[in-house]
């Protein structure tokens, strides 16, 4: 059974998770009694891999390997796991403008692998001698279909809408690479350590998802009115989604430490919306 754990500790804030979409644009301005989600992902079973068999371009390449499906540290923490709230409408200003996010070719990789950019423009480059076919996809729908065939080409393109896009390459089957649109600025990546922290969270109505490609998206429910500190530990469990490959399933742990008066609600379930194709270059160790 493969299980992937999130717990978090909340701090001053208010809040009553739902799935759902934010029915208006995020609006920036001040957070007064803001609050901090501190956390980690743990993945509470043995690392599953894959086989990777480059049958072309070897040089730049490499050779066979066995890579991780899920980065996971020495104590369980999960590497590159994204959390964020939803149902955000208005809160702390976006990070300061600085560089065009960048997907880069590189060594017949993604690099990143795993970013999260605000709706927007995105700058795709090849940095590798030979040609990239990079595609990105909203679920089945295309977002981008870039052929790259010169090293240091450049190629901006737009993600107009929140959601995941999954990347590949067309000519080399094996690459894999995740971009997460976001509608507000309340979002973390998981460090070596699966740790993570989402700072000046106002009061109101989110749900906290955390999401890995290899595991999809589990969400935390609860409700927390604020007010005199609450020592309790309250942890609920429950499956929420079967794993495509391999067969199993992946529990969410109730976020702990939640200091307010809190009521536990029931999981809500998100079944996993992964659409990977797994090419013949690539096969299972």
């Amino acid at each position: 059974m493969k299980r992937l754990t999130l717990t978090a500790e909340f701090s001053a804030i208010v809040l009553a998770w739902t799935i759902a979409v934010p029915a208006q644009a995020y609006e920036a301005g001040p957070v007064t009694g803001g609050g901090t989600i501190d956390g980690k992902v743990v993945f509470n079973d043995a690392v599953p891999t894959r086989k990777i068999i480059p049958n072309k371009d070897v040089e730049v390449c490499g050779g066979i390997r066995e890579e991780p499906l899920i980065e996971v540290g020495p104590d369980k923490g999960v590497q590159n796991a994204v959390v964020y709230l939803v149902e955000v409408a208005k809160g702390k200003a976006w990070p300061a403008a600085g560089k065009t996010p960048e997907l880069d070719n590189r060594k017949c990789r993604f690099e990143p692998e795993v970013q999260v950019i605000r709706a927007g423009p995105l700058d795709v480059v090849n940095d590798d001698p030979m040609l990239h076919n990079t595609h990105g996809y909203y679920g089945k729908r295309t977002a981008f279909n870039l052929a790259l065939p010169n090293q240091g080409q450049r190629i901006p393109v737009e993600l107009t809408r929140p959601g995941t896009v999954r990347i590949d390459c067309d000519a080399h089957g094996w690459m894999e690479g995740w971009i997460y649109v976001v509608d507000n600025p309340y979002y973390a990546i998981t460090g070596a350590d699966g740790k993570f922290t989402i700072t000046d969270v106002p009061p109101g109505n989110y749900s906290l998802v955390a999401i890995q490609s290899f595991t999809g998206p589990l969400a935390a429910v609860g409700n927390c009115r604020g007010g005199q500190a609450d020592e309790s530990d309250h942890r609920i469990e429950e499956a929420i989604s079967d794993l495509a490959e391999p067969a199993g399933r992946i529990l969410m742990q109730r976020p702990t430490n939640l200091r307010g008066p809190c009521k536990a609600g029931p999981e809500k379930s998100m079944k996993s919306k992964r659409s990977i194709e797994r090419r013949c270059h690539m096969s299972r160790a």
